[in-house]
């Protein structure tokens, strides 16, 4: 085959025509014995979303491999610990009142996110940019395409700027969508006045946002998979997340640096919320009130720009019934926007995936250019601050 890459690529695009028959169980499996530039072969997975949220299905995809080093251990789960605010035993005076601010804090950053959430529902719409269609929109067909980028190189830059890996996605995620819309305006520009384009194209004060998705479990991270499907536990299997409204500061940066800085200020910023329960209660209370509420949470979405999911997957190597894993690609489609970004790390390597409306986005693979350039100028700036100034950054890694 001359283009295995693209037969691959165009087979699952072609899946996102169909949909799964309700006479069936809702799922199907797809062996694609053709040899691409990353794997042997490749087996797609069309799953239902009814049957289950990322969390779930990943811990349903772990139960069914094994450690690539041993064959009947099965793989170490990634864990993420949740601390509890309500502990307030041995508090001194200061904590206390501290602890009470943050309470307080958490009330009216909750209140603010979700009358901007009521306000989306009716009439609140992010700017029209080359990556947001025109509404209503409705499922379309989908171009799956994903790139591999080093979780070293992500964990570089976190250690160095004292954040979170997750600040550092959505700093990449920021910086190579504003490079991308930087060239589709510039495209425009040029187009219009048959003139050079300038290296700032992007108007001022987009109002651009992700539906970022949040795990709502009691228990945070992937789950064993036999827990979740016991009586009463507390992982739950299912669909259990809601989701913020993220804001995205699309704009040209001078450091690369400074979108780690932006992304983790309006993460702190949206730790403090309840917006995500706020949002699946909606949702659930959409069932009882189907003929009002289902075009308006339909809306909801829709009214933003992209939607955005971030799942850890495996922290070493697996393999499946014997045959080693090289890399795990997931996402969605039939859903009423114009992009949808996965993020999924997997041993020491981490997939960012695109669900790509190609009428609004005709190029996706440029899309995942700028995400991967974006990573590369961030890592390349920590090195150059790191031998400017060593001391600084060795402080900031032990913190």
């Amino acid at each position: 085959m001359e283009f295995p890459d693209k037969f691959v690529e165009d087979y699952a695009s072609n899946l996102s025509k169909t949909t799964i028959s309700m006479s069936m169980p809702l799922w199907d499996v797809h062996l694609l014995n053709v040899k691409t530039s990353e794997a042997e072969s490749t087996g797609i997975i069309r799953i239902h979303h009814s049957l289950g949220d990322g969390i779930s299905l990943m811990s349903l995809l772990l139960s069914c491999t094994r450690k690539a080093s041993d064959p009947e251990a099965l793989p170490t789960i990634p864990s993420v610990r949740r601390r509890n605010p309500s502990n307030y035993g041995g508090l001194t005076y200061w904590q206390f009142l501290l602890k009470l601010w943050c309470w307080v804090l958490l009330c009216w950053n909750t209140t603010v996110d979700s009358l901007i959430s009521l306000g989306t529902f009716f009439f609140l719409e992010d700017t029209k940019t080359p990556l947001k269609g025109t509404l209503p929109l409705g499922p379309t067909p989908r171009r799956f395409v994903h790139r591999t980028i080093s979780l070293d190189d992500v964990k570089l830059v976190k250690n160095a700027m004292g954040t979170t890996i997750n600040d550092v996605i959505v700093a990449i995620t920021q910086a190579g969508l504003s490079s991308y819309l930087n060239r589709k305006y510039g495209d425009d520009e040029k187009d219009n006045q048959g003139g050079e384009r300038n290296n700032n194209n992007l108007p001022n004060n987009i109002r651009f946002r992700a539906a970022l998705f949040v795990n709502l479990r009691p228990s945070a991270g992937i789950q064993d998979f036999d827990d979740m499907t016991r009586t009463n536990s507390k992982a739950r299997w299912g669909n259990h997340i809601g989701y913020v409204l993220f804001p995205l500061k699309i704009a040209l940066r001078d450091d690369p640096l400074d979108y780690v800085r932006d992304a983790k200020v309006a993460g702190d910023r949206k730790k403090a919320t309840l917006e995500a329960n706020f949002t699946y209660l909606i949702a659930k209370l959409a069932r009882f009130f189907p003929k009002y509420f289902t075009n308006k949470i339909s809306c909801l979405p829709s009214r933003t720009t992209i939607w955005f999911s971030n799942v850890p997957g495996p922290a070493e190597e697996i393999s499946y019934f014997g045959f080693p894993v090289n890399f795990i690609a997931v996402s969605v489609y039939g859903q009423p926007n114009a992009l949808m970004i996965h993020v999924l790390s997997y041993a020491n390597k981490m997939k960012i995936i695109l669900s790509a409306d190609e009428d609004i986005i005709p190029d996706p693979h440029r899309l995942c250019d700028d995400f991967q350039n974006s990573l590369e100028l961030m890592k390349n700036a920590v090195i150059t601050s790191k031998k400017a100034n060593p001391q600084l950054y060795k402080q900031r890694s032990n913190m």
